[in-house]
């Protein structure tokens, strides 16, 4: 048998103050047989019975656990994978500080939200990049997210194809039972803007694969002009100030062709936390199961025969002093 807690001060206080009142107690009845010439030895009964309560209440107090037994305990967790536009419409300010810095914040926020599950980033703008592959390091994961800048992608429009395809292929390389596909994740992060032709394509194949496919939209219909490196604005050819607005109907089609669901971030909304909700009510993919030995405690045997030692010492009394 083996205690869950060690013995502390506590339970040594208990028996102190136990002893000093039972000790006082008996020499004031010792001091009463005596001037009674009275026999006092039936106290002792009593101090016994108390003496053996008080040893179980410690006992169940430490919490003794003893038996084996066997338990089977499961790793269940969910495969997500980001795939965030780094175009250069993304330095958009119409959300604060820019579209891309917001993200980059709310994004922590959801890897804290699964620490138990494997998470990756993909970037992309007309083509695609692994910036981090499935991984439970959520440090690393924040380390790459916060290392994310426009830069990183070719300055050449906004496919959706190439990321949604990439993640596929990166989730089709673990060994998942097909009843599982739906533990696997894809959260696309875009403005909205698609000049991709094969995004029909490969979201027939994400349906096919029963992957679940969340989009979220960043910036206003409004719109903002992009800053550059210099400090002014991007204009096209023909010098005209260039204002990116929020294209919502993309993402929307996309998200309701693969049953998924669509979230936005804009001046006034923010929808990351029903995001992280609608995630996690995605049942999980069952990774490890094992039988551990286990040992219960048992404290309650002893609280129990505590009580019945207390019931037994209120209804049976003994004369401490005879007369």
């Amino acid at each position: 048998m083996t205690m869950f807690r060690d013995f502390g001060w506590v339970e040594g206080l208990f028996i102190v103050l136990f002893l000093v009142a039972y000790g006082l107690y008996l020499i004031r009845i010792i001091r009463i047989s005596r001037s009674l010439h009275t026999p006092y030895s039936t106290v002792f009964i009593k101090l016994a019975l108390r003496s053996i309560m008080l040893g179980l209440l410690i006992v169940s107090i430490l919490g003794p656990t003893f038996g084996d037994s066997k338990r089977e305990i499961k790793s269940v967790g969910k495969d997500i994978m980001f795939c965030v536009d780094l175009s250069k419409s993304m330095d958009a300010f119409d959300v604060q500080p820019t579209r891309l810095e917001k993200i980059k914040f709310e994004m922590k926020k959801i890897v804290a939200a699964f620490n138990s599950d494997r998470l990756g980033v993909i970037i992309f703008s007309s083509e695609s990049f692994m910036q981090c592959p499935l991984t439970y390091d959520q440090n690393a994961l924040n380390l790459f997210i916060e290392t994310m800048n426009t830069n990183l992608v070719p300055a050449s429009g906004t496919d959706f194809g190439p990321p949604i395809k990439m993640a596929l292929s990166k989730m089709e390389d673990e060994e998942t039972p097909s009843n599982q596909q739906k533990s696997k994740v894809i959260v696309l992060i875009s403005d909205g803007e698609d000049f991709g032709e094969e995004t029909d394509k490969i979201a027939k194949e994400v349906e096919d694969q029963d992957i679940r496919l969340f989009t979220l939209g960043v910036g206003t219909e409004a719109g903002s002009q992009i800053t550059t490196p210099r400090g002014g604005f991007k204009s096209d050819q023909q010098g005209n100030i260039v204002v990116t607005k929020l294209n919502p109907a993309a993402l929307k089609n996309l998200a309701s062709k693969t049953d998924g669901q669509y979230f936005e971030i804009n001046e006034s909304r923010n929808d990351v936390n029903k995001l992280i909700n609608a995630i996690n009510k995605i049942e999980g993919q069952v990774r490890d199961a094992r039988l551990v030995d286990v040992s219960a405690n048992r404290y309650f045997y002893f609280l129990m025969a505590a009580l019945v030692l207390l019931v037994l010492d209120v209804l049976v009394s003994v004369r401490t002093v005879r007369i």
